[in-house]
Order: structure tokens, then C-alpha cells, then sequence
């Protein structure tokens, strides 16, 4: 018995570290971020973990103004993308992965294995054929032609998500509807739906929160600047601001924080939809 506690203890002990260890992997670049951001360039190479004494705000207030960079508007730009990101994926997955899931016809399971598929194909692999595509169909330098790329790589697991979770409604709802004059369709809508919140808004931050991050598909696509989403903005004010780190730090903060409010907010979302999904998968 005291070896088998002893041996508890050191489990709990390993594992508190490595905890204590991954949150300060995490926190310190933040943290040097944020603080920096209030900083002179002169103060923040002397003392880049200290705290800003006294603090500079004219970084942060040039940004939020509009006299620097392009803030306002590169979060309009990914806001934007990445609402019409998750309308797509939202609308696609919901009805594909309701086929895959209450729907029996011959091609179920190869289609479903297809979109498994999908989960190993990187974009960058499809890089030259995805845009020679956007060139021939003029979606090159339109959001459009970023929302549909991003929607069509994220999709497979928004399926798989989705298919599980409708899987696991018990099929007595689904023999009553039926009884009550509803076909697929109305179960889908009436029914299904309903029940699928906590999965749903899942599947939307999940894809919010990606599309956001996404820096590869934007730069393919956009050429103007006034369509930069965020990651973009952040290049492209490095390239302008390259000894200016104390503006950089700024505007990387600035550029964080959507991202972070949204995750947030929604995190009980996540937890409560990947959760649901699991028991009932």
C-alpha cells in the first residue's frame, strides 16, 4: 500500500510539472508580447521580461486609430472569411454527415471512407492544382476564393464529427417522427437540429478559431492589401516595422485577442459538444 501511494504521488508530481511546464511555455512568449507592446525599443532589448516602467501607449493607440498599420480592417477582412468559413462547413457537413448517418443507400461507407481520406491530404500538397483552379474559375484575390479552400480541407473532420453525434439519436425519435408524417428532411430540421447545439457550435469555433490562424491559403489567393486578414497583416507590418520589435509585439497582441475572446467565450461550447460527442459516438 505505501508503494503503491509513493508510486501515486510521483505520477502527480510528474504530472503537475509537466503542466507547470506547458503553461509557462505558453504564458512567457505572451507575456513578453503583451508587456512589450508598452515598451520603448530602447527597453524592451534591455529588459524584455521586466515590467514596462513607465508604460509607452502610443503604440496600441496608433494601431486602434488607424495612423499605423492596418488593423481594422485585416479584422474585418478575417472576420468575414471566417464567418462565410463556417456557413459553409456548417451547411455542407450538417447534411453530409446526416446522409452518412441515418441515410442507408449503396455508397455509404465509401463515401464516408473518402472523406476520411481527407484527413490526410495536406493543402500544401494541393497547392499548384487548388490554384490553377482559383485562376481558372477568377476567384483569385476574392475572399471567396479563400472561404471555399478552407471550408473544403476542414470539412472532413466536421463530418466525421457530425455523422458521429447523429448517429447516436435514438432511432425511436426518428420511428415517431416518421409516425407524425415527418420524412428525412423534417427529422433533420425538426428533430435532429435541435438536438445537435452543443455539436454544432463546436464545429463552428473549431472552424472559426482555424480560419483565423490560417496563413497560407490568404496568401495564395489575396493580392491586395486591403483584403489581408489578420496573419497577413502580421507579415506584412514585420516587413515595414522590422526594427520597431516594441510596435511588432503591439500589434501581434492586438492581432491575439479576437482570437483569444472567441475561444473564451465558446470554450464550454467545445468542451460540452466534444464531450457529447464522444459518450454518444
Amino acid at each position: 500500500m505505501k508503494s503503491m501511494a509513493r508510486q501515486n504521488r510521483l505520477t502527480d508530481a510528474l504530472r503537475y510539472t509537466a503542466c507547470a511546464v506547458m503553461v509557462l511555455v505558453i504564458a512567457v512568449p505572451l507575456y513578453i508580447s503583451v508587456m512589450g507592446g508598452f515598451k520603448s525599443v530602447g527597453q524592451l532589448r534591455a529588459e524584455p521580461l521586466s515590467i514596462p516602467h513607465p508604460y509607452y501607449w502610443n503604440q496600441y493607440l496608433d494601431m486602434l486609430s488607424g495612423r499605423v498599420g492596418g488593423f481594422w480592417s485585416e479584422l474585418l477582412s478575417s472576420l468575414l472569411v471566417g464567418a462565410g468559413t463556417v456557413a459553409v462547413v456548417l451547411v455542407t457537413g450538417t447534411f453530409a454527415g446526416y446522409a452518412l448517418a441515418r441515410l442507408r443507400f449503396r455508397l455509404n461507407r465509401v463515401l464516408y471512407s473518402y472523406f476520411q481520406l481527407g484527413l490526410l491530404f495536406p493543402l500544401a500538397v494541393a497547392i499548384l492544382p487548388l490554384y490553377v483552379q482559383l485562376r481558372t474559375l477568377h476567384l483569385l484575390d476574392t475572399r471567396i476564393g479563400v472561404i471555399l479552400p478552407q471550408a473544403a480541407f476542414g470539412l472532413a473532420m466536421m463530418i466525421m464529427l457530425l455523422r458521429g453525434f447523429f448517429r447516436a439519436i435514438p432511432l425511436e425519435l426518428e420511428e415517431a417522427a416518421a409516425i407524425d408524417g415527418y420524412g428525412p428532411f423534417g427529422f433533420l430540421f425538426r428533430i435532429t437540429l435541435p438536438l445537435s447545439t452543443p455539436i454544432l457550435a463546436t464545429v463552428s469555433v473549431i472552424t472559426l478559431v482555424a480560419s483565423w490562424n490560417n496563413f497560407f491559403t490568404p496568401l495564395l489567393v489575396f493580392n491586395s492589401q486591403k483584403k489581408f486578414t489578420l496573419p497577413m497583416g502580421v507579415m506584412d507590418f514585420m516587413g515595414e516595422h522590422a526594427a520597431d520589435w516594441n510596435m511588432i509585439l503591439a500589434f501581434l497582441t492586438l492581432a491575439i485577442i479576437p482570437a483569444v475572446v472567441i475561444y473564451v467565450l465558446c470554450q464550454k461550447y467545445i468542451v460540452a459538444g466534444l464531450a457529447a460527442g464522444a459518450i454518444k459516438g
